[in-house]
């Protein structure tokens, strides 16, 4: 089982493109683009997530995914499980009555929302998008859990960019990545 693991893994840096200077010097950017056009590949996203998932023995409502990339592996995800797909967006995105939080970047601050009526106190989620960084996004996801009194099981990325530290920010939370850079 771990060598098959292994060679999805493998398939997976191998579809991972490294583009430097993007979106601005000196920066490697990660594009999961390939992997999006290779059904192989995007199957292998979702077995692996699906595979811990059900390893971890979570019980899961729904899959929230975060804007805009976990909108493109947690649908998938979530109607492999059987379970509803919820959106985390930016700020004004979402129609009617929502709840946001106020996070900060790099170089700033920004918001994040879900509808008030999306997640019910209780509900078990996943929180799910393609890459960590400095965790601002997935944390304010989990301070947006917190709010409607989820129960966040645990965090899901395809790419963790290790240098970074922002599995830090998300502690007790449990996060699993794929690819690690």
């Amino acid at each position: 089982m771990e060598g098959r693991s292994d060679s999805k893994i493998e398939l997976l840096r191998r579809s991972i493109r490294a583009v430097p200077d993007f979106p601005k010097k000196g920066i490697l950017f990660r594009d999961i683009c390939p992997i999006l056009k290779d059904p192989t590949a995007l199957t292998v996203v979702i077995d692996l997530f699906e595979e811990h998932v059900k390893n971890k023995n979570w019980e899961v409502d729904l899959i929230v995914g975060l804007d805009a990339r976990g909108f493109l592996f947690g649908p998938l995800l979530a109607q492999r499980l059987g379970v509803g797909f919820v959106m985390v967006r930016k700020k004004g995105k979402l129609p009617g009555a929502t709840v946001s939080v106020a996070y900060d970047l790099e170089y700033g601050k920004a918001e994040a929302e879900i509808q008030e009526d999306a997640v019910a106190p209780g509900q078990k989620v996943v929180i799910l998008d393609d890459l960590l960084a400095t965790g601002g996004t997935l944390y304010a996801a989990c301070e947006l859990m917190k709010e409607q009194h989820a129960e966040i099981q645990g965090c899901m990325v395809v790419i963790e960019l290790t240098e970074l530290k922002g599995i830090d920010r998300l502690k007790p939370h449990s996060v699993f990545s794929l690819v690690q850079y």
